[in-house]
Parts: C-alpha cells; structure tokens; sequence
C-alpha cells in the first residue's frame, strides 16, 4: 500500500519522498478516493452476479484504514508501476509488429491482440487491488491472470520461431504434470502470502512462519513434488545423451526456489526474498510451457528476415 491512489502516486506523478510533501489530512483524503472506488468496484461485482462479494467488499471498514506514509514502500510500489508501463509499451509494440503479417498468420495477430487486452485489463486489475487495500481474493487472481499473460507470450514466441527440442515418448505427460504442480505451488504461495498478510496485523514478523498453519506446511511439503518431477524428466532423458543436459536450467530454477522459500522461513520473511521467490517459480512455469511447445508442435515461423 506504498501508493493509496492509481495511476498517480498521492495524487503525484513524482511520488513524495517524506511524509511532510503531504497535506496533513492524506489518510482521510486517500481513504475517501478508494471508497468510492470500491463502490463502482463494488457494482461491477453485482452486475456479473458475485453479490456476496459485493457485500463484503462494501461492509468490510478495513478496506479503508490508510497506512502511515512510508517512502520506501512508496518507491518500491511505483517502481513496479514503471516497470509496469513499460511492459505495456511492449506488448502495444508486439501487437503493431503483428499488424503486418496478420493475413499471414492470423494466430499470432489474434494472439497479440488478446495478450493487449489482458494487459490493460491486468492493469485495472492492479488498481482495484490498491483500493481494496490488498484484498486477498484480488491478489490472487492477479498472480494469476500475470501468469496466463506469460504463458500466451510464450506461445506467441515458440511460434514465432521454428524449433524442435526433442522427440520423446511421453515427454509431454511429464511437461504438464510440472506446468500442473507449478499452477498448484504459485497458487498456494498466494494462499500463505494471504495468510502472512492477516498476521502482520497483530503479530510480530518473527512469528510470522510458526502462526502461518497449514497453509504454510501445505506449500513447504508440495514443492517437493516439483522435484520429484524434474527427478522423473531426468530418468526419462538419460539414455538421449547430452540432450538431458537442459533439465540443468529448470532443476537450478527449482533448486533456488526451495532455498529462498527456506530462507525466507528462517530469516523471518526477509522482504526482498518474496519477490525473488515468486519470479523464480513463474520463469520455471514459463520454461516448462516453452519446452512443451517446442517439443510436441511443429509451429510454422513467419518471421524470417
């Protein structure tokens, strides 16, 4: 909650850097933004049926408790939103670059066309997460709808080009069961981060991880699935020569995963490992759904300049 408002931040598009560039009534002013907000956000939900969730939006007046000004949060949550437009530039650049060949392969026009509007849409998303205050369900379902983002550029990219990785028997069986276990893993980490975010209300940080219940346990115990997983690709591969050696990227990917996950456990959830922890999981994702594509389906190319 570093930035209260969006697009700007504090009403600025320089966020402030000390709590002395802010009219003394901010909170007031901030939590009267994101009500009403929440209220439109509110009618949206009622309209496509969710009026249960409508209702605990509108009743629940933690929504709009404002937090104190701290610059650093401050600072990083704008970052974000840089780096968030300039991945919008991207993806509107993708999406002219495809205009021309769009008679040729109308797919992958089709396709930077939906990835721009999951985009924009992603975006709204993310400011509908900043006024309800970080309500869980909304976190969740923007991890999820970034990932489903990653995954048709993935595709866009793999058919964009001409390659074949490797042909072997079942393969593919193997390749879903990890895409399937990583959705499963991010998913549940966003179900421990839910459940972090309750506790840092009214216990220490130190406690975090030993009052975290089961939901932690649950995340801590299914990573070692994905391993599993990455051991049973090897096995499958072994008799194919130096082709086994590309399971070294996703088995360093899980690898750092699990080590940041432990340090974050022990370490007292250090904030700089959360974001860490997350990117590593999604660039496994992407690596696995990637490697699919290229083994399984021969994707005609159309860019060869």
């Amino acid at each position: 909650m570093g930035c209260p408002d969006w697009p700007k931040c504090f009403g600025q598009w320089v966020p402030p850097t000390a709590v002395s560039q802010l009219p003394e009534n901010y909170k007031e002013q901030f939590a009267s933004y994101r009500e009403k907000k929440n209220q439109k956000f509110a009618r949206y939900l009622s309209f496509i049926g969710l009026q249960e969730t409508s209702n605990k939006i509108l009743e629940d007046k933690s929504i709009l408790v404002e937090a104190d000004f701290n610059a650093s949060k401050t600072w990083v949550e704008y970052l974000n939103r840089l780096v968030g437009v300039v991945i919008g530039m991207m993806i509107i650049a993708l999406f002219v670059a495809s205009w021309r060949i769009k008679k040729v392969d109308p797919a992958l026009f089709n396709g930077s066309l939906v990835v721009l509007i999951l985009v924009i849409i992603q975006g709204w998303l993310g400011s509908i997460v900043v006024s309800t205050n970080l309500t869980s369900w909304t976190v969740t379902v923007h991890m999820l709808l970034a990932l489903l983002i990653v995954a048709i550029l993935v595709w866009l990219m793999v058919r964009s080009g001409q390659r074949k990785v490797l042909q072997v028997k079942n393969l593919s069986t193997w390749l879903i069961g990890g895409m399937a276990a990583l959705l499963i893993q991010i998913f549940l980490g966003t179900q421990v981060r839910e459940t972090l975010d309750r506790l840092a209300a009214t216990v220490n940080r130190e406690d975090w991880i030993a009052n975290a219940g089961l939901d932690f346990i649950i995340h801590r115990t299914f990573s070692w699935l994905i391993l599993l997983i990455i051991a049973g690709l090897w096995l499958k591969l072994r008799k194919t020569s130096t082709e086994k050696s590309f399971l070294v990227v996703p088995f360093l990917l899980i690898l750092s995963s699990l080590l940041t996950g432990a340090a974050m456990a022990f370490l007292a959830v250090p904030p700089l490992l959360q974001p860490i922890h997350l990117l590593l999981a999604v660039v496994t994702f992407g690596w696995f759904y990637q490697v699919y594509l290229e083994t399984n389906h021969r994707l005609p190319g159309v860019f060869k300049d």
